[in-house]
């Protein structure tokens, strides 16, 4: 069966309706259902807390994967109804950071192309290359899934480039030597 409908202009009872016979139907899709809560202008703040936290009783394992895959929606969620400074939403992207490194390493992830990491976005309505796929470090990307104990190869290239310009000063200063005393 299909749902016939977008999400976003659902009112409680059919969501709830769709989240409980998920499995019946063949569009059904959860990222879909969890962007449409924050799209939806037809529920009050409180129904969209309502839908996101029964959701999440069913679907909870993807809902966590979501930072991972789309953090900004995942942020979004969390943060419906709460007044936040900007310390604090600096405290909640520190943390879906923390856990996004620890979803990559749980399930042994070695890429790091997921949801917005994965497609070019630069804001821009008419660019081209919107939604194009792109490999991460291409010079498409926009934003890149970087963690603080990432290894940073321009550290490593330009420690080696300075180590190879000591060793051939040192050489050099050793040749002169050589030759003031002879």
């Amino acid at each position: 069966m299909k749902i016939g409908k977008r999400f976003n202009q659902l009112r409680t009872s059919e969501y709830i309706h769709f989240i409980d016979n998920y499995k019946k139907y063949t569009d059904f899709n959860t990222l879909g259902l969890y962007r449409s809560i924050c799209e939806n202008e037809k529920l009050t703040l409180s129904e969209k807390i309502e839908i996101r936290d029964y959701a999440n009783t069913i679907f909870g394992k993807t809902f966590d994967f979501y930072q991972l895959k789309d953090p900004t929606t995942y942020f979004d969620l969390i943060t419906l109804g709460k007044e936040l400074t900007v310390a604090d939403e600096q405290k909640i992207w520190d943390d879906i950071k923390v856990n996004q490194q620890k979803i990559l390493t749980k399930k042994r992830i070695k890429h790091r192309n997921f949801g917005e990491y994965s497609k070019h976005n630069c804001g821009y309505e008419d660019c081209r290359y919107n939604g194009l796929m792109i490999k991460q470090g291409s010079f498409l990307a926009n934003s890149n899934l970087y963690f603080d104990s990432d290894k940073n190869d321009c550290a490593a290239k330009n420690r080696s480039e300075r180590i190879k310009k000591q060793r051939k000063n040192r050489n050099q200063i050793i040749n002169d030597q050589l030759d003031d005393l002879f």
